[in-house]
């Protein structure tokens, strides 16, 4: 089943047969599209001088450009864009292929690590481009808190969540400080837990502290501060998986274009990348397609962004999944496959 749009303001049915046709047929070739060549594909024949004029229209509105003197055309960032939003055709993925992505991301005997890591070899693997996965950490429901002392003004924090899952942190404490205290500090937090995220307890204990209600002398206060913050502090860094990065390369017809992939690598390698990429998931319910820098977290041209967010049973955000690639990527196939992988990632996350 094909979804369509309305056309975009501004621009006739014949102008937009044009456009969509000379786009589809740069997404599969890289080369410019002459008049000759859309005569032959239009559904609506037209003469190939009536295709020059209109596409010399759509040059003059800053859709199409001129690679060099040839007489063929190529969409330029506006276009695609134009594309994109108003022109662009996808059907659903048919139920082998929903069948397929399932069973790739199946956790069965695997760590979660490694499911993260095969999806998005997958949508690379789909898509032709390089696929990421971004999985921040989360602070899910916790169930019990403990603190052992380790000597040398140091106690061990054990934190063990409502899935089961255990972390283990170190934190400073106050010379001299008697075991009972640590002992004290862990029960006055496991009264108050409740299936309360830590951030949840952090914020009740805090009101509590400062409204004097606790029962805690201020070198406790102090201790379940300190095992508190070292969960709290962390922000929401991640795992970012990326696969395909060979395929990045794969595109590239000019020497100076390296560069400008070697600078999207190391992009993705810092934090802050991926939590700009969390930050452009959130603000959609579905799909975004970002096209050269219009995401800001690049500043190059000539690279595309399809990035939709990972949601759980809650709708909560829980991860980013994604495909970057060259602007000629097939956008009507790679939209349903990383909407889908969202929804199971989504899942699993959860």
């Amino acid at each position: 089943m094909q979804r369509s749009r309305p056309l975009p303001p501004g621009l006739d049915p014949r102008a937009a047969s044009i456009l969509r046709e000379i786009v589809e047929q740069y997404v599969e070739t890289g080369d410019p599209v002459g008049s000759r060549t859309l005569s032959k594909r239009l559904p609506d024949p037209l003469s190939p001088a009536t295709i020059r004029s209109v596409m010399a229209e759509l040059t003059e509105a800053g859709l199409l450009y001129a690679p060099h003197t040839s007489a063929g055309r190529m969409p330029t960032e506006k276009g695609l864009r134009l594309f994109v939003d108003g022109l662009l055709q996808f059907g659903q993925l048919a139920d082998d292929e929903r069948e397929t992505i399932v069973r790739s991301l199946e956790t069965r005997g695997r760590s979660l690590e490694d499911t993260l890591a095969d999806a998005s070899a997958m949508l690379s693997g789909l898509s032709s481009a390089a696929g990421l996965v971004l999985a921040p950490k989360t602070e899910g429901q916790i169930k019990h808190i403990e603190f052992v002392a380790l000597g040398q003004e140091r106690a061990l924090v054990i934190l063990v969540g409502a899935d089961g899952q255990v972390e283990n942190r170190v934190i400073e404490t106050p010379p001299g400080l008697p075991p009972s205290r640590l002992v004290e500090a862990g029960n006055y937090l496991n009264q108050r837990l409740r299936g309360l995220t830590v951030a949840e307890l952090r914020s009740r204990v805090a009101q509590e502290l400062a409204a004097d209600r606790s029962e805690l002398d201020q070198l406790t206060a102090g201790i379940v501060e300190s095992g508190l913050a070292t969960w709290g502090d962390q922000g929401r860094g991640g795992s970012l998986f990326l696969r395909g990065q060979s395929r990045l390369l794969s595109d590239v017809t000019q020497i100076e274009r390296l560069s400008a992939i070697q600078l999207l690598f190391d992009r993705l390698e810092k934090e802050e990348t991926m939590l700009r990429l969390l930050d452009l998931a959130e603000k959609s319910d579905g799909v975004r397609i970002f096209i050269g820098a219009e995401s800001g977290l690049f500043g190059m041209s000539g690279v595309s962004m399809v990035v939709a967010p990972a949601r759980n049973e809650s709708n909560r955000i829980v991860g980013a999944i994604g495909v970057i690639g060259p602007q000629r990527i097939n956008y009507g196939r790679i939209i349903p496959v990383v909407d889908y992988t969202a929804r199971v990632i989504g899942r699993l996350l959860g």
